[in-house]
C-alpha cells in the first residue's frame, strides 16, 4: 500500500515527475493520457518509477469519418497507437477496462470501481492522475472515469496522492484564438483557467521529455495528424508544453460542471 500523505502533498507545487513515485494513470480514451501527461510519465520512468496507465476505452467512436472508420476498424487502429504513444514514453505496463466509447456513465459504478481497484492493490501507486470532475473538456466519459478513479482511490489507496489533470491561465491565453476552430471543450466555464497558485504539480516540460511527449502525440496519427497540419508543431509544442495538475483533497465537485454528453470528443 502506498505510504503518502495526501494532506502534506498540497503543501508545496511539485515540479519534478521524480517526485510522483510510482504513478497509476487512469483514462477514459487512448490520447487522454499523452496530451495531459505524457512528460510526467516519462519523466517518473526516467527516474526509475514504475507507471501504468489504465484506459477505459478504445475511442471507437473518435472520428468524423464512421463511414470509412466503423468502430471495430478503429478500435484496432487506436489499440497499436496507444502502444506505440506509451512505448515512446516508456511505459509497458498497461490495462484496458473494456467500456464501449461513449457510455462510461452507463456502467455499474460499483463494477468498474471494483475493477479499477483490484489494478490500484496490485500497483499500490504513489500518485494517482486523472481527470477532475470537470473532465477537463467536459465529456461524459472523462467524468465519470474520473469518479471512478477518485472512488477507487478512497477505497484502495487512501494515503495516495490523487492529481486531477487541469489546465492553466497559459494554456487558456495560447489556446483561446484557435478556440472556434478547435471547440473541444464541452461545458461554459471550460476550460479551467486555475492559477499557479492552486496548482499540486506543474511539470515545466524541458526540450528532451517535450520531443518525446510529441512522438507521443504523433503516434495517436488518427487523433493528432489534423491538428498537427492545422497549427504546426511549434503551437502544439506550446500548448502542451506545461502538465499541470490540482490535488483531489483540494477540489470540490462543481454540478455546474457536468455534463451529458456522450459522443468521444
Amino acid at each position: 500500500m502506498a505510504t503518502t500523505d495526501p494532506v502534506s502533498t498540497t503543501r508545496r507545487t511539485l515540479t519534478d515527475p521524480a517526485d510522483l513515485g510510482t504513478v497509476l494513470g487512469v483514462w477514459a480514451h487512448p490520447d487522454d493520457e499523452a496530451f495531459l501527461a505524457a512528460g510526467a510519465m516519462a519523466g517518473a520512468r526516467d527516474a526509475g518509477h514504475r507507471v501504468v496507465c489504465v484506459t477505459a476505452t478504445l475511442g471507437e467512436q473518435g472520428t468524423d469519418d464512421p463511414a470509412r472508420w466503423p468502430p471495430r476498424r478503429l478500435a484496432a487502429v487506436r489499440r497499436l497507437e496507444l502502444r506505440a504513444s506509451l512505448a515512446a514514453v516508456g511505459v509497458t505496463e498497461h490495462h484496458l477496462l473494456g467500456v464501449t466509447d461513449g457510455t462510461c456513465a452507463a456502467e455499474s459504478f460499483p463494477t468498474r470501481v471494483a475493477q479499477l481497484c483490484e489494478i490500484v492493490e496490485a500497483v499500490a501507486p504513489d500518485t494517482i492522475i486523472t481527470f477532475g470532475p470537470d473532465g477537463v473538456t467536459g465529456h461524459e466519459d472523462h467524468q465519470t472515469v474520473s469518479a471512478w478513479a477518485t472512488a477507487a482511490r478512497g477505497l484502495s489507496a487512501p494515503r495516495a496522492r490523487l492529481l486531477y489533470a487541469t489546465t492553466t491561465e497559459d494554456f487558456v491565453r495560447r489556446w483561446s484564438p484557435w478556440r472556434d476552430a478547435f471547440d473541444i471543450f464541452l461545458a461554459d466555464g471550460l476550460p479551467l483557467t486555475t492559477p499557479s497558485s492552486a496548482l499540486a504539480a506543474r511539470f515545466d516540460l524541458d526540450d528532451g521529455l517535450l520531443d518525446r511527449k510529441l512522438v507521443a502525440l504523433r503516434a495517436q496519427a488518427s487523433q493528432t495528424t489534423g491538428l498537427f497540419a492545422a497549427v504546426g508543431e511549434a503551437r502544439v509544442r506550446a500548448w502542451w508544453s506545461t502538465e499541470a495538475f490540482v490535488s483531489a483533497d483540494d477540489v470540490g465537485r462543481d454540478e455546474r460542471r457536468v455534463g451529458t454528453w456522450r459522443v468521444a470528443a
